[in-house]
């Protein structure tokens, strides 16, 4: 029991410890909201493709019902409609990981 006390007792002074480390704040006041925006940016860009993902997919699906002849051709502009979906949500990430390390 005494050795989880020192366990808990050791951890508490490190976790109290931490602001010790804190950052002074920044010389731009601006700077304070770049983490936000960069974190609201990359929600809606992930929300909407999202978005145009399911609705890419729900339109295949669809397609397929009405003519299962035609799945190779759909699957293929299936797979290259979601890529290219895709890698708009990985370019925003990228400019926004470069604006925020410009930024700081």
């Amino acid at each position: 029991m005494k050795k989880l006390q020192y366990l808990f007792m050791s951890l508490a002074a490190m976790l109290l410890a931490t602001p010790a480390f804190a950052q002074g704040a920044a010389a731009d006041p601006a700077a304070q909201w770049v983490p936000l925006a960069a974190g609201l940016g990359m929600a809606l860009a992930a929300g909407l493709c999202g978005l145009g993902q399911g609705k890419a997919t729900a339109s295949a699906t669809e397609a397929l019902a009405r003519n299962p002849g035609a799945r190779p051709g759909i699957f293929i502009f299936l797979i290259l409609g979601l890529a290219f979906i895709e890698s708009l949500a990985l370019f925003t990430f990228v400019i926004i990981f470069l604006k925020v390390k410009a930024g700081a």
